[in-house]
């Protein structure tokens, strides 16, 4: 049962940290360059587009950040044990997906494919730091209440 919610938890994290960082592209209709919504088929247009707009990859690492803590933040919301180190993998998952993007597509600028190594695993090591203190600290009122 453990591993079921595990793996709908890395899911979920996963889908959500995607979306962020998607809805972040679109919300700059000056940088998307296509007409319908379909970001894989039009991607290595769209970079090529991009190049030499250093605003647009480093926004990019801005919303990847926060898409991977709020990513990690679901995540470790549903796992049951282990909530920091579910929140890594989804670090880990976008980091590699990341990777895969720079080697595919060579349109990336020199700061960005170093900068993503510092984005992805910090981001969701905080979301999962987040979740963990906040149950910490709720545990921690519950037993002192419970304390004769």
């Amino acid at each position: 049962m453990n591993f079921l919610r595990n793996t709908l938890a890395v899911v979920v994290g996963l889908v959500i940290a995607g979306l962020i960082i998607t809805l972040g592209i679109r919300a700059f209709p000056q940088w998307v360059t296509f007409e319908a919504f379909a970001p894989f088929e039009h991607w290595q247009r769209f970079l090529e587009s991009m190049k030499g707009d250093d605003a647009f990859f480093g926004f990019l690492l801005f919303i990847s950040g926060l898409g991977t803590t709020v990513g990690g933040v679901i995540t470790a919301m549903i796992v049951k044990y282990a909530k920091v180190a579910y929140a890594i993998l989804i670090g880990f998952i976008m980091l590699f997906i990341a990777m895969l993007d720079v080697i595919i597509f060579p349109y990336h600028p020199t700061f960005y494919k170093i900068s993503i190594f510092l984005t992805f695993f910090p981001f969701s090591w905080l979301g999962g730091k987040i979740v963990s203190v906040i149950y910490e600290r709720k545990n921690k009122m519950l037993r002192l209440k419970l304390k004769p």
